[in-house]
């Protein structure tokens, strides 16, 4: 299940009930069984706690109250008809951050004809696709602006409460089986189900296989599994639990100067679940992806995170407190404004390099060398993590949703298929 908190949590102890709702519908076979947006309930299970030298670290950064981890798990699902059902969860490693579905970079495709057809269906799926994550999300309730600035300040202090935000995700695991019933399929149904792709198909699926730049291999499998039926009209082509099988065909590892990593997987085999695989050409249309990092999707389905802007203006801040921090330091004669520009300079080196604890050190250590050392300093870290070092690596937790546009593989010329389809029709 793909669990979202609906509103900030404020972490306190272990064992604090936390609530959220289910993002998308989970289906079993063609059946809708937990709905979207049934509520959940849950509770912290684990505060851990912080290694010595990153506390360390942090407090010569002035920050007293440096960010804990925080597990979680969920225990009961409350049905849309007021039906309580107590779960048993594992959340996946690599959830519980913000995330945002982001689309693939569309490619110009001549108007007109089976292709012009497909590639107009596909777009459509996309916009539908973010419609519904735009639809879940307005179930999140947000800080307003006033709060957003209050919790911006709260984080500028060196002491100050952890918060979960709202729009959190979790890959939420059921331990043990739920029971909803069930349904024979009769040898008619059996029949009616399979048949061709469909063009234009696009599918919901999630990643079994996780992958990271800094470990992934060029030609490692992988495989993703269907989270919704694939329709044509009311006719099931191909259940939930239908699995894609592919392959990663292009990989990059984060490299100095911040360069950041790269995953290309494609999808070349689909098979329902108990049936025959059948060949077929796939894309990456879409994927969820962490806000902070910033992923972007190319025509061809590579994903890699993308470096803010924003670096510039932070680098160029640090440096120029650096350059002031510099002057000032004429000699005694220059009286009381002097000894005030200084202090100033001072105080500026201060704030570049250690934050709070650098003003006050800045204020009360009466020394030009000492504040121009702490804004070397922190100008020097600011262009060597912004500019100079290790970029940030692409990485795909296990269950990641993503969508998958699908079509039948032509065949070469002169050469027959090997594989069968998923259900070839009965004479």
């Amino acid at each position: 299940m793909q669990v979202v908190l609906d509103r900030d949590v404020r972490v306190k102890t272990e064992g604090q009930p936390i609530r959220a709702r289910v993002v998308q519908a989970v289906y079993a076979f063609d059946q809708i069984v937990i709905p979207a947006n049934t509520q959940v309930l849950g509770k912290i299970s684990e505060i851990k706690s912080v290694p010595g030298l990153q506390r360390t670290l942090a407090a010569l950064d002035a920050d007293f109250t440096p960010t804990r981890k925080v597990a979680v798990e969920f225990n009961e699902l409350i049905l849309p008809d007021g039906k309580h059902i107590a779960i048993r969860t594992t959340v996946t490693p690599g959830s519980g951050q913000v995330i945002q579905f982001v689309t693939a970079a569309e490619e110009k495709s001549k108007p007109g004809g089976v292709q012009g057809a497909a590639a107009a269906k596909a777009r459509q799926a996309k916009i539908e696709a973010k419609r519904q994550w735009e639809e879940a999300m307005k179930q999140v309730k947000e800080p307003g602006k006033m709060q957003r600035v209050k919790r911006y300040l709260l984080a500028q202090l060196p002491v100050r409460p952890q918060w979960i935000d709202a729009g959190t995700f979790y890959f939420a695991e059921l331990k043990d089986p739920l029971e909803f019933g069930s349904e024979p399929i009769t040898p008619e149904m059996a029949a009616a189900i399979g048949g061709p792709l469909p063009p234009g198909s696009v599918v919901h699926t999630r990643l079994l296989t996780p992958l990271d730049s800094s470990s992934s291999q060029k030609g490692d499998e992988v495989e993703a599994e269907l989270t919704q039926p694939l329709l044509d009209g009311k006719h099931l082509v191909l259940p939930q639990a239908s699995r894609l099988k592919g392959t990663v065909v292009q990989v990059k590892a984060a490299r100095r100067l911040k360069r950041n990593g790269e995953v290309r997987m494609v999808f070349r085999e689909v098979a329902p679940p108990d049936g025959l695989e059948q060949r077929v050409e796939a894309s990456l249309e879409g994927i969820q992806a962490g806000r902070n990092e910033n992923v972007k999707l190319d025509m061809e389905g590579g994903a890699k995170p993308s470096t803010p802007k924003t670096r510039y203006l932070t680098t160029g801040i640090a440096v120029g407190l650096a350059m002031a921090s510099q002057g000032g330091d004429r000699d005694a004669a220059g009286g009381a404004g002097s000894q005030g520009g200084k202090s100033i300079n001072r105080i500026a080196g201060g704030a570049v390099g250690f934050k709070v604890i650098g003003i006050v050190l800045g204020a009360a250590v009466h020394s030009r060398a000492f504040g121009a050392a702490m804004g070397a300093y922190g100008a020097a870290m600011s262009v060597y993590g912004n500019f100079l070092s290790r970029g940030q690596n692409m990485v795909f937790p296990r269950n990641t949703g993503m969508m998958v546009s699908i079509g039948p593989r032509a065949a070469p010329k002169g050469a027959s298929e090997t594989t069968a389809p998923a259900n070839p029709p009965k004479e």
